[in-house]
């Protein structure tokens, strides 16, 4: 069962709208949906939330740290509450995922995501999961950092946005557990891909008429 969700971005109005603030808009509707308010814990370093789901405690978790220091946050509740990794379920953007899409998975390598990378170090695991929400990538590594750090485009945030809500319908499949259950839910709720245009109908060939002889 998971029993800490945690997302995943950077305090502040400046950065509020940002890409790698998805995880951050994930676990605020979540918090809407369990009915609960996120509060500022300072002595755990982020704002924390603590739900109830079929008499399961479930923490939701926004560290306040700043994204390179995410594990801190993670570590400190984790360590506190006897929270095991594969109990812990962390939610962030994703830079090899289009917007739109997500995707759920345990264990592996952080793949130069500084919040996964410090949630390793402060965890002494990578053994926990992730739910990975496509934010695009700019097609340029030395681009990324900017990226991160801007707005996505209007049809971006909408993508992003119904991609979190299809996601998290399997919220409560999550919390007690169910992945495979999940699994399905997020990895097969895809926004439908555009139909490419249907060609036009061939035309017949005109007839050319042969020119009337001369009359004798």
């Amino acid at each position: 069962m998971i029993k800490l969700i945690a997302g995943l971005g950077n305090p502040g109005p400046d950065y509020e709208q940002t890409r790698h603030n998805a995880g951050f808009w994930w676990v605020d509707e979540a918090a809407r949906l369990l009915k609960v308010s996120l509060h500022l814990e300072r002595s755990h370093f982020g704002l924390v939330a603590r739900a109830n789901v079929d008499g399961h405690t479930v923490w939701l978790v926004e560290p306040q740290t700043f994204m390179n220091l995410s594990g801190k946050c993670v570590g400190s509740i984790a360590r506190f509450y006897k929270i095991k990794p594969e109990e812990v379920l962390v939610v962030h953007d994703e830079l090899d995922l289009p917007p739109g899409e997500a995707k759920l998975k345990k264990g592996g390598g952080h793949a130069g995501h500084n919040g996964l990378r410090d949630i390793h170090a402060q965890l002494g695991s990578a053994d926990y999961w992730r739910l990975r929400l496509g934010i695009g990538h700019p097609g340029n590594k030395a681009e990324v950092a900017n990226w991160v750090l801007k707005k996505p485009s209007p049809d971006d945030r909408i993508a992003i946005a119904q991609c979190m809500d299809r996601s998290l319908k399997a919220l409560p499949h999550l919390i007690r557990g169910e992945m495979d259950r999940a699994t399905v839910l997020i990895h097969t709720s895809k926004p439908p891909r555009p139909k490419p245009p249907r060609p036009a109908p061939a035309q017949a060939p005109a007839v050319v008429e042969p020119p009337a002889p001369d009359a004798a």
